[in-house]
């Protein structure tokens, strides 16, 4: 019996049952309908899997595709690439000579694990040496991604801090050298397509207040928590640098209400981030007498008590002005940001290494950018939900670093303390132990620190004298010391090109464990990059220097 009825709107079986007679207004029964609906449930239930395993694949897709444009840890995941094959370690076992004489000739002395950035041979088994602090960290064989290169000048510490740099930037990690002052990082940046920012007086120019381009990034993220941190950070960042640079050219640390009154001005002037403050609009701000600085400096009406108040501050603003002995170097807007993502080396070989004022303040400024640099695009990433990249920062000739301030010890220090949670790897690199004697002891114990939390060390070529400080860090054996010694010696090399005997040969330690001695290994292309003799290349070619 077919009966006359209207649907419900809160019917979804009759409204999916619908046969299209409506026009003779025929509908299904109730029964038919509620059946309807019955099959239609379960074939939706029956699509659901289907529907995860589509979200999946979109999914896979999606993360292919971001695989073409950089590589994983195994290799180019794309067409003409392919993952590198892995090869499982056969079972080992130790023992006695005795017990283990029934299994020859399968049994052969361990060696170093193949993890890391291939480096050359072993000089006792002839065996392949691989290692690099970030590969080794995310190994679990150090507890810090960090290394400590100590080796007297041309015994080759650069070429292996460059094939490191060299491997790791192949596989995905980004290199930063922040102070390059031989330099000799330029060629290799130049060569992996990255970035070379110069920064000298009359070449170029760097405001220390311009963090207008982090600014912009933060202001992208969606999550509102995460962007205030990131520009409060940002803001804290900026006035600490700027307080630092100015007590640098000051030569004495800044009294409470110098401070305040350079931090008040600033936030008025670049109340957003956006709008980089110059030193000289800086100046002409303090000089114009506004009334909030003379409130915060408790001058109220008295001009005359308000200019003595601010003139030690003013008197170091103007000497980083354009009318200083630097000219427009830190007063003119910055020639150059960095590139976020990019291998990036700061050229400061322009920089007068007697002038300890501006080096120190060039430094500062490299260092602080890098860092910001790093912290900034980790809260992007992190907010965008894409895989945070991981940056290796080179500090080469570190005692020139730690020389130029006070406050760059205490910078270094905080970095080598913090890398593991930025995700921020680092090698540093110095000539001897005593280049970590400072002025004072405590800024001595600082320095030495740096060694302390080093997990892996390389060392090179050292002076007999250089055991007693080397044995206040970790253990030496006898024979590792006879090893540090003598590859000191020059006897035996050849003439022309010919390199020292002992160049490329460092001992690997990590802990108390006993050391991995090995020499270097180059390849050709790498030759051209790892000469740190360039200055000298006519006349080792038989044409004069002068020419």
């Amino acid at each position: 019996m077919i009966r006359k009825e209207h649907p419900r709107a809160s019917d979804a079986g009759t409204a999916g049952a619908s046969l299209g007679s409506e026009e003779s207004g025929l509908v299904l029964s109730k029964r038919d309908a509620a059946r309807l609906a019955r099959e239609d449930r379960r074939a939706r239930a029956e699509d659901k899997p289907f529907k995860g395993l589509r979200r999946v694949l979109a999914q896979i897709s999606a993360d292919r595709q971001g695989s073409l444009s950089r590589p994983g840890a195994t290799g180019w995941n794309r067409r003409g690439g392919g993952p590198m094959g892995f090869v499982e370690r056969p079972y080992e076992l130790q023992g006695t000579s005795v017990q283990l004489c029934g299994y020859w000739p399968f049994i052969a002395g361990s060696g170093v694990d193949l993890v890391g950035a291939p480096l050359g041979v072993d000089l006792r088994r002839r065996s392949l040496v691989c290692a690099d602090p970030i590969s080794w960290f995310t190994s679990e064989l150090i507890r810090n991604p960090s290394a400590f290169v100590l080796g007297q000048p041309g015994l080759g510490k650069s070429s292996l801090v460059k094939r490191m740099v060299a491997v790791l930037l192949d596989w995905g990690i980004i290199p930063m050298a922040l102070s390059d002052a031989r330099p000799d990082y330029v060629d290799l940046i130049r060569a992996a397509d990255g970035q070379v920012i110069e920064f000298a007086p009359g070449r170029s120019h760097i405001n220390p207040m311009d963090v207008s381009t982090f600014a912009a990034a933060l202001a992208d993220v969606q999550n509102e928590n995460a962007r205030e941190e990131g520009l409060n950070d940002l803001r804290t960042q900026q006035l600490s640098l700027m307080s630092g640079l100015v007590a640098m050219f000051a030569r004495r640390s800044l009294q409470p209400h110098e401070i305040t009154i350079l931090s008040h001005a600033i936030r008025t002037l670049d109340p957003d981030l956006a709008t980089p403050v110059l030193i000289p609009e800086l100046t002409e701000f303090i000089r114009s007498r506004p009334v909030t600085l003379r409130n915060l400096t408790l001058t109220h009406d008295d001009s005359e008590a308000y200019d003595a108040r601010v003139q030690g501050l003013l008197d170091a603003l103007i000497s980083m002005g354009p009318d200083g002995l630097y000219g427009d170097l830190f007063s003119q807007p910055t020639s150059a940001h960095i590139i976020p993502g990019k291998p990036v080396v700061f050229d400061v070989s322009g920089v007068n290494e007697n002038d300890s004022v501006l080096m120190a303040a060039v430094q500062s400024l490299c260092w602080n950018l890098g860092t910001v640099t790093v912290a900034t695009e980790k809260i992007v990433t992190t907010d965008r939900g894409i895989p945070p990249k991981h940056y290796l920062l080179v500090m080469d000739e570190l005692w020139k670093v730690l020389r130029a301030s006070e406050q760059m010890v205490y910078f270094v220090d905080s970095l080598t303390r913090l890398n593991r949670g930025r995700g921020i790897g680092q090698i540093m690199i110095t000539h001897t132990m005593n280049d970590l004697k400072l002025s004072s002891e405590t800024l001595t114990d600082v320095a030495w620190g740096f060694v302390n939390r080093s997990e892996m060390v390389f060392l090179g070529g050292l002076a007999p004298d250089e055991m007693g400080n080397l044995e206040t860090v970790f253990a030496l054996s006898n024979t590792e010391k006879s090893w540090i010694t003598d590859w000191t010696d020059d006897s035996g090399g050849g003439v022309g090109t010919e390199r020292r005997p002992h160049t490329g040969k460092f001992i690997l330690k990590t802990g108390k464990r006993p050391g991995i001695p090995f020499k270097v290994v180059q390849v050709k292309a790498e030759i051209a990059v790892t000469d740190t003799n360039q200055a000298w290349m006519t006349s080792r070619n038989g044409t004069p220097a002068s020419q």
